[in-house]
């Protein structure tokens, strides 16, 4: 897994953020997931190591332009050098329509499945690796917020046992791999938990914006091992960010810290601050494990099993 800021910019872009979007990188299946999909999210795409042929997921949090306008033009892209067999969209009610309006208005067809999904709470996506759940969050207009969760992996075979129990090579020693308990010719069994490894956790994407503080945030952040939060102010514009229904600083790391989360990036910074230093160093002072997002910046998921030390980092302009 590797995620990568395409825009962290609120409202309008800067010299250099652009408006929100992230990709979600899942290399074992060749393919990216993109978050919200801000006006000129293509070009910085073009300046990413993500392929956009490799999109086939948008999940969109609300209709605002800066999070939407970006969306036909990609979309377009995509069928002239995709080809992709299916695009998939989900986002608020809403969404279909305005897809369908922008695509008569402007005489615009795609020549691939497109499907649009109406978000309403809940489970939105899953297959077989993973599972993304959403939730309402606190807005001006319908937000939501989004969790990936990878599933769990089956745990590593000791062969060398398994034979010695009288299990054959061939298709039996991969049912056990895969956490199947088999039976023998002479009908014994053996149960996968006494030849496998436990079984290792998935990793835990979230992206929370636009919203003010809320428990919905807490919950989709959960045991997150990434956490993509907007802190569009700092702590002295916190009357601004109730009233806007926007987050501060402090408000996004109190969602870390309360939901156990490994790390937190604070993205969606007002134009108004220069650099976003010092808006870590107030998060710091709630949840130590928080940076910056920055326009480019590809941030590694590191498997649960792997050695601790948080994500590795690559890429992209400083904060």
């Amino acid at each position: 897994m590797e995620v990568t800021f395409l825009g962290t910019s609120s409202g309008t872009p800067t010299r250099e953020r652009n408006v929100s979007s992230v990709a979600l990188q899942l290399p074992q299946r060749r393919e990216a997931w993109l978050f919200d999909c801000g006006e000129g999210t293509q070009h910085r795409l073009l300046a990413s190591r993500v392929r956009i042929s490799s999109i086939r997921r948008l999940f969109l949090t609300h209709l605002h332009g800066d999070h939407l306008f970006g969306l036909m033009g990609l979309l377009t892209t995509l069928g002239l050098s995709g080809d992709p067999e299916r695009v998939d969209v989900y986002g608020p009610e809403g969404l279909e329509e305005y897809v369908e309006t922008s695509a008569r208005i402007s005489g615009t067809s795609f020549d691939y499945p497109l499907g649009i999904h109406a978000v309403r709470g809940g489970t939105v996506f899953e297959d077989a690796e993973y599972a993304v759940t959403a939730a309402l969050l606190a807005h001006r207009i319908p937000a939501y917020g989004y969790r990936v969760a990878e599933k769990p992996r089956p745990g590593t075979l000791d062969a060398g046992r398994a034979l010695a129990l009288g299990v054959p090579r061939g298709p039996l020693l991969g049912q056990l791999k895969e956490g199947r308990d088999v039976t023998l010719d002479d009908g014994r069994v053996v149960p996968a938990s006494e030849v496998c490894a436990p079984p290792a956790p998935g990793r835990v994407f979230a992206y929370l914006t636009d919203t003010t503080f809320c428990e919905a945030s807490v919950r989709l952040a959960r045991g997150a091992d990434l956490v993509v939060h907007e802190a569009t102010y700092g702590s002295e514009a916190a009357r601004l960010a109730v009233e806007r229904l926007h987050s501060t600083t402090e408000m996004a790391a109190e969602v870390a810290r309360r939901a156990g989360a490994r790390r937190l990036f604070l993205t969606h910074f007002s134009p108004r601050y220069e650099s976003p230093e010092p808006l870590v160093e107030e998060a710091r002072a709630i949840f130590p494990a928080t940076e910056a997002a920055a326009d480019l910046l590809t941030v590694e998921i590191p498997r649960r099993d792997s050695p601790e030390g948080g994500p590795n980092v690559a890429g992209g302009a400083p904060g």
